[in-house]
């Protein structure tokens, strides 16, 4: 693994950004979900929530446990989670397969509820979010890590928005990691195999 924040080249040959080490299971969600441009506004609330639970810890950790907190989330359908009473929320506080944290738990339902209202209410939670930045993947082209920012004006208008539609754990750095996983910001670095690979799927249609 690069400890630079730079291009690493893989025993297969490919060379990628530094984060996902040689950890196969990394490198599968580094090559195929992450910078992917992501409309579905039920998978959007899935992994701006599991984002929430990454704060503090390591992504990886929350990766490895993404299977468990689908099974513990109802598979993350907004209309179910929205649902979800204080006796389901001492049940999963008990749930070895997912983060226990009683207020991120919590900030699940409330943020089942808030998307429910913005779909309901319009535009819808994707156009919602991709509004953000014009409805369009922003290209950064990083060249090392150095490059890549933690937050920005887009993640903190965001955030603000967010907040405000009553989601938590959504703050700039959150809200940017977000995007740059769904793919609203393409920061695989210049020279990974992936970034001209999420730069072409930016320049295609929506669907």
């Amino acid at each position: 693994m690069s400890a630079d924040g730079l291009i690493t080249t893989h025993p297969d040959g490919c060379p990628r950004c530094w984060w996902p080490g040689l950890d196969p299971f990394y490198v599968a969600y580094h090559d195929t979900e992450w910078g992917v441009p992501e409309y579905d506004s039920r998978a959007l609330y899935e992994k701006l929530i599991l984002d929430g639970f990454q704060a503090g810890l390591s992504w990886i950790t929350i990766l490895r446990r993404r299977d468990g907190f689908r099974r513990a989330f109802q598979n993350f359908e907004p209309e179910r989670v929205a649902r979800f009473t204080e006796d389901d929320i001492e049940r999963l506080m008990g749930d070895t397969g997912i983060i226990r944290n009683r207020a991120k738990i919590r900030g699940t339902v409330s943020g089942a509820r808030a998307w429910l209202a913005i779909e309901e209410g319009g535009p819808g939670f994707s156009d919602f979010l991709w509004d953000f930045c014009d409805g369009r993947p922003i290209q950064t082209n990083p060249r090392s890590r150095a490059d890549i920012a933690t937050e920005t004006e887009i993640s903190r208008k965001m955030s603000k928005a967010l907040k405000q539609k009553g989601f938590t754990f959504v703050g700039p750095t959150i809200v940017h990691a977000f995007m740059q996983a769904v793919g609203m910001v393409n920061d695989h670095l210049v020279g990974c195999h992936r970034h001209a690979a999420c730069a072409a799927l930016g320049e295609a249609p929506r669907p």
